[in-house]
């Protein structure tokens, strides 16, 4: 039979993508697992956790910012905080400049909750990771790269 799969590479497990692809739904279904006791999934732990960061520095962060923060789909960020906000853990109020815009606060509760999941979210990142013979700095480092060049300009 013909070899239909034209690759450059003789098997998958050659191919970055599709390890980078296995190792992301690994961790991914360990973090849903680690947060699901909190009710939390990943995403709703990222934005949320992201605005507790952003908001750290005494920016005003909107759903625009929040967004460009964590690589997220504008659409996605807006629903995903919708949740966030009927859960109690997020206040959306009004920009003082810009009419179109929100700015985004933690509740107490979800300041609490963002504590709480943060322990969590990095006990499992450092037992996933210590499967690695170098140490995950090497790592961060590569990620930052491809992150960096895979950022879009946005204007703020």
């Amino acid at each position: 039979m013909p070899d239909l799969l034209k690759s450059r590479y003789r098997t998958p497990g050659e191919s970055p993508g599709f390890l980078l692809w296995q190792v992301t739904n690994l961790w991914q279904r360990r973090q849903r697992a680690a947060l699901k006791p909190l009710g939390l999934t990943h995403v709703q732990f990222v934005l949320l956790a992201g605005i507790v960061w952003l908001s750290r520095e005494n920016e005003v962060v909107t759903q625009s910012r929040l967004a460009h923060h964590a690589q997220t789909d504008p659409m996605m960020t807006s629903q995903v905080v919708r949740i966030l906000e009927q859960k109690g853990l997020v206040v959306r109020t009004p920009h003082p400049r810009d009419t179109r815009a929100n700015c985004l606060r933690a509740t107490p509760q979800g300041m609490e909750l963002t504590r709480q999941a943060m322990l969590l979210v990095e006990e499992t990142d450092e037992a996933f990771f210590s499967a690695l013979q170098e140490p995950p700095s090497h790592l961060v480092r590569l990620l930052r790269q491809l992150v960096e060049a895979g950022k879009p300009v946005v204007a703020d």
